[in-house]
């Protein structure tokens, strides 16, 4: 473990306000504007073999005669390949010479027509599967992931997974991943009430749009919609999946412990002391591999790290920083 160079200035090292920053709608508008990510983005619906269909989005770089690699970007619960982070980083790669695919889950960026059944979190199969189709299809010479929050969990346990599939994967980057997801339960649940009212906001519209999409198959109360995080996960595992429990669920996709101790593919985990969603401790715990990196802030908040009011974000920089070292570019 090594502690992180970031350091913002004292303004900026209240936790909530990095954590905020990192979602707002005026940092949306920036990178939009700065960003060819999008605009030259070419829409992909991956059929993976299990049977699930996940969409994602291609750009290729524009400024080098040949890529240094491709990097699949995996966003946050709730988020999508257009979330702020996931723009930012996939700009940041586009600049330095790697082709970039920003990959939505299942139900999140407006795909919940693709499948019938839910997203959840233990869904890694069709992730690996997604990622070995996108190997398949663009042939990278180096290949990375990198993912925040749920999505650097994903982007672990791909890594973990990605020898036994076939995936010649060469890094893997994780931003204030998701450890032990029943703390990170309880650090929304004890913590400033405007995380939890985020969470569940964005969560509900997604089981409303999934309702109105399948109405046979979803019929989920206005009470239940309004039960809470807790309790409305639990419901949704009883009722549509065979784990039997919240708390079989939560264990399902946790990587804490020694969970990650069997990775062969290199890795770096950046996160933040005060994250108010992810719990610190949870890393602290954690028994990595010597190819495994782990860095410690002792600010910047959940997927925040700005040391400024601007844009641009310490932590995309920093993926991109990992992924040039591992594939053996120099800036």
């Amino acid at each position: 473990m090594m502690q992180a160079e970031f350091q913002p200035p004292r303004l900026l090292r209240n936790p909530h306000l990095q954590s905020v920053l990192a979602s707002s709608r005026l940092r949306r508008y920036a990178l939009r504007s700065r960003s060819r990510l999008e605009h030259d983005a070419d829409v992909r619906e991956l059929h993976c073999p299990g049977g699930a269909r996940l969409q994602g989005y291609m750009t290729r770089q524009q400024a080098l005669p040949e890529s240094r690699g491709l990097v699949v970007l995996l966003h946050g619960w709730e988020g999508s390949a257009r979330s702020n982070y996931i723009l930012d980083t996939g700009g940041e790669l586009l600049s330095r010479g790697f082709d970039v695919f920003r990959l939505n889950f299942r139900d999140h960026g407006d795909t919940h027509h693709l499948n019938p059944e839910l997203f959840s979190s233990n869904r890694i199969e069709e992730v690996v599967e997604a990622v070995a189709l996108v190997q398949q299809q663009y042939a990278p010479r180096r290949l990375a992931v990198a993912g925040f929050s749920l999505g650097g969990n994903f982007a672990l346990r791909v890594a973990l997974r990605a020898p036994a599939a076939g995936i010649r994967l060469d890094h893997a980057a994780a931003v204030c991943p998701v450890v032990s997801p029943a703390a990170g339960l309880a650090a929304i649940e004890r913590g400033p009430w405007f995380y939890h009212h985020y969470f569940m906001l964005k969560w509900t519209a997604s089981l409303k749009r999934k309702q109105q999409l399948f109405p046979d198959r979803y019929r989920f109360t206005p009470a239940e919609l309004r039960s809470g995080i807790r309790e409305l996960t639990r419901i949704l595992v009883e009722r549509h999946t065979a784990l039997g429990s919240l708390e079989a669920y939560l264990d399902s996709y946790s990587i804490a412990g020694d969970r990650l101790a069997a990775l062969q593919v290199p890795a770096s985990i950046l996160t933040a002391a005060d994250d108010p969603v992810i719990p610190v401790e949870d890393f602290h715990r954690l028994q990595l591999p010597a190819q495994a990196r782990l860095q410690i802030a002792g600010h910047g908040g959940h997927c925040g790290f700005f040391d400024g009011f601007g844009a641009r974000s310490h932590a995309s920089r920093w993926v991109a920083d990992r992924v040039q070292q591992a594939l053996g570019d120099e800036a």
